[in-house]
Parts: structure tokens; C-alpha cells; sequence
């Protein structure tokens, strides 16, 4: 018996003419978010199936059967490999999952807008774009000094894809680079690594700092009061990663203390923000919702990555992105 590859009706149905040109000998099963399997022509119950590699696209979540295909997902008798959309697998379901034996692949795929997002969020603030379009408004002829990202120095806590994304694009304007992460590695875009033990020295220097580590126990509410007395003064916080790595109370006591000039935000505890929250009418608050991922490109890049994995999968080679089971909690 071929092995087996399962994904949802709509991940299928978006991807089955580049599948089918792999040519592989495989079993394909659909399922919808009743739980409704589909194998060779006829139907079948989770319980019953043993999947060798499911894709856990972003197809199911567009049409708002998320949480409900995670149910039917944690039915399967046996899951050999999961790939999945998110980059974090802070969601209790890939602890469950992993739990069970399953092999997870996290995603890449959002790096790059992610990376393009911080950019163009920090740009606007070290450039007065908005006073630059209303002087053109009055015709005010006018001088407009802005900071140069060559002078700044930026920390980023967490070095994963879309931490090195990140570095990618911040070192050739010149910038210094430095890096927190659980264990460093030498890497040509980072002028100093270090460890949780080196953050608070790191931050007393930065003029950025861009979260993008994953949510675990160990980072839950890392940025905690004494995190922002450790930063610099005036400097710019950027969250990308996942709400619960602030402490909301202590951002805006720094924010509203001086020291913090600006906190970029795009993740929250909650999502939708609730209207009546205070980080939406802060003066010093960029706030997003949750779409720094949301880049034109990204389809494609997850579109790829399973390609590229069920390829690897069938021809033996190692995964892409395969989480150490350590790391999921």
C-alpha cells in the first residue's frame, strides 16, 4: 500500500495539479472540517486511518475551520509527519500532536514579509514622511533631518527564519546586529550572539529591538518591567513574534516613563484586540492586526515549502524545518 499524504478539501483542491506533477506513488485523503475522511473513492473515520504526511495549510483557517479540523486532526489513529503553516507552535494542539509521536515542520514561509514588514514600520519612524507630505501641503520649502539606520543598533531575540530574515535586510545599510538566542552560532549578519544571560546588557545599547522568538514558558512575559529598565533610553520596541511576550502593563509604564520612545506592535494576548484596550489609542503605539505576515509572496513560499517536503519525505532526505519536540510546550 502507497503511502499515505492528507490535507484538507481546500489545500487539495489549490494545489492537486502541482502534486500530481511530482508523480509520486501516493495515497491522497481529503477531509473536511465534519470530519468526513475520503480514501480511494469511499469514506472513512479519523480513528481508522494511519497518515504518513499531513499539510496542515493556511486553507482551513481562511474558510474559519481552523479549530475545527485541529478536532479532526487529533482523531487519527497515527500522524507520521506534520507540516504545518505557522511558524509558532505555541497552540496547545502541536503539543498534543507531538505528544502522539508526530514529526512537525513549522513554516518559513512568512519570513520574508515579516522581515519587510519590521523595516518599512521602523523607516517610517526614523523618517518624517508624514511632516515631509504636509509641508508639500503648504508648499513649505523646509529641511527635514532624519535618523540613518547605518548609526542604529538593533537586538533581535530570537534567531529562527524570520529573525535571520530580519538580519538579511537590516545589515547592509550598516547597522550593528546583535543577537539573543538559546544557543549562538557565528553568522555573518551578527556582530555579536549571545544568550538569555546577555540580554539585559545587550538591550542597554539598542535602539531596536525586535522580538521573534517563539512563546514557551520560558519566554512568556519576557518583557517584563525590568526588561524595559534595562532598554536605552528613546528606543523603539518591535513585536512580532507573539502577545504574550509582554507584559502590557510594563510597556505602557515605559512608554509612559520616557523609556521607550515607540513600541511597534502587531501580536497581542488576545486577538481581535478588544476596542476598549488602551494600547489602540496610545500616542506612542504602532498598532497592526496581526498582519505583518500578510505579504503577496506568502502563499507561494508555503505553497513551495510542502512541495518541497513531501518530495524530500518520499526521496528519504532530511525534513526542513523539523521542531525538536523539546521545544514545543
Amino acid at each position: 500500500m502507497p503511502p499515505t499524504l492528507a490535507m484538507h478539501d481546500a489545500s487539495y483542491a489549490h494545489i492537486a495539479e502541482r502534486l500530481q506533477a511530482l508523480e509520486l506513488e501516493i495515497e491522497i485523503v481529503t477531509f473536511d472540517k465534519a470530519g468526513v475522511f475520503k480514501i480511494a473513492g469511499g469514506t472513512a473515520t479519523a480513528e481508522e486511518l494511519d497518515i504518513d504526511y499531513l499539510w496542515l495549510s493556511s486553507h482551513p483557517k481562511q474558510v474559519g475551520a481552523e479549530d475545527a479540523v485541529f478536532e479532526q486532526v487529533l482523531k487519527l489513529k497515527s500522524i507520521g509527519v506534520l507540516q504545518t503553516f505557522n511558524a509558532g507552535l505555541d497552540n496547545p494542539f502541536y503539543k498534543k500532536i507531538s505528544d502522539k509521536g508526530t514529526r512537525i515542520c513549522n513554516s518559513s514561509a512568512q519570513a520574508v514579509a515579516i522581515s519587510e514588514y519590521v523595516m518599512a514600520q521602523v523607516l517610517s519612524i526614523f523618517h518624517p514622511i508624514e511632516k515631509q507630505r504636509d509641508l508639500q501641503a503648504t508648499k513649505t520649502w523646509q529641511k527635514t533631518p532624519f535618523r540613518e539606520l547605518s548609526r542604529s543598533n538593533w537586538l533581535i531575540v530570537g534567531y529562527g527564519p524570520i529573525g535571520q530574515e530580519i538580519a538579511n535586510r537590516v545589515k547592509p545599510f550598516g547597522a550593528q546586529i546583535s543577537v539573543i538566542r538559546r544557543t549562538p552560532k557565528a553568522s555573518a549578519n551578527v556582530d555579536r550572539m549571545g544568550t538569555s544571560d546577555d540580554l539585559h546588557e545587550y538591550l542597554a545599547d539598542a535602539d531596536i529591538v525586535v522580538l521573534a522568538c517563539p512563546l514557551n514558558p520560558t519566554t512568556q512575559g519576557l518583557a517584563d518591567a525590568a526588561f524595559f529598565a534595562a532598554m536605552k533610553q528613546n528606543s523603539i520596541l518591535v513585536n512580532i513574534a507573539r502577545g504574550g511576550l509582554i507584559v502590557d502593563d510594563a510597556l505602557i509604564g515605559a512608554l509612559d516613563h520616557g523609556n521607550l520612545a515607540t513600541a511597534i506592535l502587531d501580536v497581542f494576548h488576545t486577538e481581535p484586540l478588544d476596542t476598549s484596550d488602551a494600547l489602540w489609542t496610545h500616542r506612542q503605539v504602532r498598532l497592526t492586526s496581526h498582519t505583518s505576515f500578510f505579504g503577496e509572496g506568502v502563499q507561494g513560499r508555503w505553497d513551495q515549502l510542502f512541495l518541497d517536503g513531501i518530495k524530500n519525505f518520499f526521496d528519504a532526505r532530511p525534513l526542513a524545518f523539523e521542531v525538536n519536540p523539546a521545544d514545543i510546550s
